[in-house]
């Protein structure tokens, strides 16, 4: 699909239950990330925006499924972050059935973005989410953030073990991102609306 003006972007909603989930014949594609991975400020910079997607002060501030309408051609779904230690068990749980229920239920989104952190060995909460994405069958892209603190000799291994760990195969494009530099925007929104 030829690629929306990121420019035109708009809030329509955010939703707690799966009948909230919206239904589309538009592209959609889903945003996972554990909480202080920096996905907001991802979907922020492909949008070239400062504070779209809301950048909690603190982690695990996304607790619905946002959906943000490009250019009245697109949806960016924004998912709850997880893996955060400070949220109460119950609401754990919540996130649990909601991601659930997000990812079983018919025809939900089109594409995924998984970001984990460029320095670290993905978490096991990662390889669920990876694990998540696979079983629904769609494209998903992951996308290495924080590349800005990493060493150039620290970048291979990092992706190395982030598709060993992650158990990728060479089919999923694996792209090293700096969210604060705007590093690997364009091979990523080539991955997501290619042409």
């Amino acid at each position: 699909m030829a690629r929306p003006n990121l420019n035109k972007t708009e809030f329509v909603k955010s939703a707690a239950a799966p009948a909230q989930f919206v239904q589309s014949a538009m592209p959609r594609i889903a945003f996972a990330g554990k909480s202080n991975v920096g996905k907001s400020s991802v979907i922020n910079r492909l949008l070239n925006r400062k504070n779209f997607a809301r950048v909690g002060s603190e982690p695990g501030k996304t607790i619905h499924v946002n959906y943000f309408l490009i250019d009245g051609k697109a949806y960016f779904i924004d998912l709850p972050g997880y893996g955060f230690a400070k949220v109460s068990r119950a609401e754990k749980e919540r996130w649990g059935k909601l991601m659930e229920d997000f990812f079983t239920g018919k025809d939900l989104y089109d594409r995924g973005v998984l970001i984990v952190d460029a320095r670290h060995k993905p978490t096991a909460d990662d390889v669920t989410m990876a694990d998540y994405f696979k079983s629904t069958g769609e494209d998903f892209i992951v996308v290495a953030n924080k590349l800005d603190k990493l060493k150039k000799s620290e970048i291979e291994p990092n992706l190395k073990l982030i598709r060993e760990t992650l158990a990728l195969d060479e089919s999923v494009p694996l792209i090293p991102f700096s969210a604060e530099k705007g590093q690997g925007r364009e091979e990523l929104l080539q991955a997501i609306f290619p042409e």
